[in-house]
């Protein structure tokens, strides 16, 4: 009796090991036989039932039955685990024989783009590049520059102050005074570069941005001069039929001064989005350079006349690529970099 059943249930832990596909099915098949419950652990604790002289045969046969399914169930385990490595070992295979892939390489940032663009046209129109530095006085980013400290003007520009008579500069115009106090004329530069203004972030203002301006100082200057500059600059940056507009503006050291508007490179003026309908673009302000500023600067404005202008390299880009978020630029998103 006790060998037949015996061999039944050998049969059927055989039959079930064989269909094993995964460790939670083997470990269901070692509880249903080998656990505490199982079959063949049952079987021996129902040897009090068997005759005492046949007890040893049968607890040998018994214990014999579960050695061999103990063994068959370490074979399956050992092929799921061969199996689970060589699938692994398959995905993570490397064909020696593709070409090797490099490093992805690096790319401009869109800014230093536009700004490399901006410096290549003045430079192509003979202008130097003078460069000045971040964390300015007073005296060189507003008193030079006709703005007392009673002036209007101070207030359009919210300041990071570092002491009562240093500050972080708000724009590169005192990169001009001093530009003039270290030469004489004539001169003709630009002044690309970093500036700061205690300026809430939002899709059109960022308390970091850049500015390119320029300053050009010789005898018998004119706004004709002016214009031609500008003109040229926006037609190598925009496109051979940009048109440009000139309106009355104000600026402290410059006068008279003028707010600068391109034709709509999209529409060519008929109104889009991108030109909220008008037809124009403001790019920059510019204008004769102030006799005072010239003075300032250690230098006869009876002698020696010109022009300055500015613009903003952060507000030239969104135009350029067609953005109209200026925190994308500061974001580092790769997915934004990359499409440009």
């Amino acid at each position: 009796m006790i060998r037949d059943d015996l061999l039944r249930l050998e049969s059927e832990a055989h039959r079930r090991l064989s269909e094993v596909r995964s460790p939670a099915e083997l470990d269901e098949v070692r509880r249903a036989y080998l656990g505490k419950k199982g079959s063949v652990t049952q079987m021996l604790k129902g040897l009090a039932s068997v005759a005492p002289e046949d007890r040893p045969a049968a607890g040998q046969a018994i214990n014999d039955l579960k050695n061999r399914v103990s063994a068959e169930a370490d074979a399956v385990m050992l092929r799921l685990e061969t199996e689970a490595e060589r699938i692994r070992l398959e995905a993570e295979r490397l064909d020696v024989t593709l070409p090797g892939r490099g490093p992805a390489p690096g790319r401009r940032h869109p800014l230093t783009k536009i700004m490399d663009e901006i410096k290549g046209i003045f430079m192509g129109l003979g202008f130097q590049i003078a460069e000045g530095p971040e964390v300015e006085t007073d005296y060189y980013n507003f008193e030079a520059l006709n703005m007392p400290s009673d002036h209007p003007a101070r207030d359009t520009q919210d300041s990071f102050y570092i002491s009562d008579n240093v500050l972080l500069r708000t724009h590169t115009s005192p990169v001009q005074i001093r530009y003039m106090e270290a030469g004489k004329p004539s001169f003709r530069a630009i002044m690309p570069g970093r500036t700061y203004r205690r300026d809430a972030v939002t899709s059109r203002h960022s308390p970091i941005f850049h500015q390119v301006e320029g300053l050009v100082i010789d005898r018998n200057v004119t706004f004709t001069d002016l214009k031609g500059t500008l003109t040229a600059f926006s037609q190598r940056m925009f496109g051979q039929d940009t048109r440009m507009r000139f309106r009355p503006d104000f600026f402290p050291f410059t006068e008279p001064s003028a707010e600068i508007a391109i034709s709509c490179f999209v529409c060519k003026g008929k109104g889009c989005r991108l030109c909220s309908g008008s037809g124009w673009l403001e790019i920059l302000g510019a204008g004769m350079v102030h006799p005072r500023v010239i003075a300032n600067a250690g230098h006869d404005p009876e002698e020696w006349q010109g022009f300055a202008f500015g613009m903003g390299v952060e507000r030239i880009a969104l135009l350029k690529y067609g953005i109209d978020d200026i925190r994308y630029f500061f974001e580092n998103d790769l997915r934004f970099l990359k499409q440009l």
